[in-house]
């Protein structure tokens, strides 16, 4: 049997590893990678496989880094079936015609830089019309019921914790020309438990070897228990300025998390009465979708949506779907709470309310998540005083704060802590889904801490027997 990884590894966008077994190749997620334009436009255009000799892609949940790619990959001739959580297929609808409407939108400016320096005009991976189509080869099953997916290869998800419908993949090889059984774990993307909507992540038994996450190797979050104390604190400071909150928020999963919170904060009166607009027609979709999905919630959620109704919503909360809604919050004074997507601040309304906020003192720009090297998000965490919205410089002067308790990831302690308590030999590791230095620090505590077990980081384009 081979593994191969040929996304996601040295980086954590693009999540794509193949598995070749029994004469059959098995996909697990299939993301988009992001980063800069021409580079990212270059990565996702190649496949180092052929489409259409694939059997079988195992989806582990719907952000587009792991499943951003998979109309591309249709469009390119697979034809057979895609495995995922219901919930996930049911994220993917949006956020996958999402995915393709950015594209188009963002190539159309790019586009237009290209043609004036006499270069070839991008075109986008895929269309609409083609994510509608990816979506009719989805196979649903949920968390705890087996599935046989190719000759020797049975499926089982466990919850993971991370989002709506994410799945940790625990995929059992019967190896013909062998005899050999053998159980392989992929963890997709972890989530840190004490989650204010989803269940704590499970811990799988008689596992082999584990293709493990990394992202925040090296790095620990501020405890849950502290989250409300902290955001309490930052809006408090920053609403007394009368100026705007800007909160870059991934559309799905931070921001009903978000949500979930502030109805919280509101109700025992910590913060301001303040209007919240949640300013992204993908997160207002996908509020839609988390409450047809209450088998995912956590036992205090589930409660709450049966016996007091909507738990993502409040009196002062507005959703803006409307891009003429959107431009007339430029010209609201403050105070007031806008989340916008997307969280890395790469594309989307965010980017707007940033390139006419930024360089105003009296706003707070407040990250709750993870942003990839290199982009803006990144950036402005980082601490640059300026910055290139839409190609033109921009000075920042916003206050920047950082809430990493909301963070979606396990970090380093967390990881260690799930890989303790999921059972067997677990023999081999080899680490994905993070910054060279994030899984180099986490293959340094492994090792360390778990010395019977072989801990590596993968190597994009590599292929390991085993």
């Amino acid at each position: 049997m081979n593994i191969s990884f040929y996304g996601a590894a040295g980086t954590t966008t693009g999540s794509r590893h193949l598995i070749e077994i029994n004469g059959k190749r098995i996909l697990l997620d299939c993301g988009l990678y992001q980063g800069h334009r021409e580079e990212a436009y270059d990565i996702n255009k190649h496949f180092a496989f052929e489409p259409s000799q694939l059997d079988a892609v195992i989806l582990s949940h719907a952000h587009i880094d792991h499943s951003g790619n998979l109309p591309h990959l249709t469009r390119r001739g697979y034809r057979g079936n895609i495995f995922a959580t219901p919930a996930t297929r049911d994220l993917c609808q949006i956020m996958l015609a999402d995915s393709a409407r950015i594209q188009e939108s963002d190539l159309a400016y790019a586009n237009r830089k290209r043609e004036r320096k006499g270069l070839p005009a991008f075109h986008p991976l895929y269309t609409e019309i083609d994510a509608e189509k990816c979506l009719r080869q989805f196979v649903t099953f949920d968390y705890h019921r087996p599935m046989m997916v190719a000759d020797g290869v049975t499926v089982t998800f466990i919850d993971a914790g991370h989002i709506l419908g994410s799945a940790q993949v625990i995929l059992d090889l019967h190896e013909f020309s062998t005899g050999l059984k053998r159980r392989l774990l992929f963890s997709g993307d972890i989530g840190r438990g004490t989650n204010d909507i989803l269940r704590d992540p499970e811990y799988a038994e008689n596992i082999d070897a584990i293709i493990m996450e990394s992202t925040y190797g090296g790095r620990e979050h501020e405890p849950n228990t502290d989250t409300r104390e902290a955001l309490c604190r930052i809006l408090n400071e920053a609403l007394q300025k009368h100026g705007k909150v800007i909160i870059p928020a991934f559309a799905v999963e931070r921001t009903q998390q978000l949500l979930v919170v502030l109805h919280e904060l509101f109700s025992e009166n910590r913060i301001p009465d303040v209007p919240v607009y949640v300013d992204s027609p993908l997160a207002i979709s996908a509020t839609e979708v988390f409450r047809l999905h209450p088998e995912c919630f956590n036992a205090d959620v589930y409660e709450k949506l049966f016996e007091k109704g909507n738990p993502f919503g409040f009196d002062s909360l507005t959703m803006v779907r409307q891009a003429r809604d959107s431009k007339r919050l430029n010209g609201l004074e403050g105070p007031f709470i806008i989340i916008a997507a997307s969280g890395m601040c790469e594309a989307g309304r965010v980017l707007h309310h940033l390139k006419n906020n930024v360089a105003d003192p009296a706003t707070t720009v407040l990250f709750v998540g993870y942003c990839a090297e290199h982009t803006l998000g990144w950036k402005l965490r980082s601490g640059h005083r300026e910055v290139n919205i839409f190609g033109e410089p921009h000075h920042v002067r916003a206050s920047i704060e950082i809430l990493d308790s909301l963070s979606g990831h396990a970090d380093h302690s967390e990881l260690l802590d799930w890989f303790s308590r999921t059972s067997g030999s677990r023999s081999h590791v080899w680490l994905v889904h993070g910054e060279p230095d994030r899984s180099a620090a986490l293959a340094a505590a492994m090792r360390e801490k778990f010395p019977e077990t072989v801990t590596e980081v993968a190597v994009k384009d590599s292929t390991i027997a085993w």
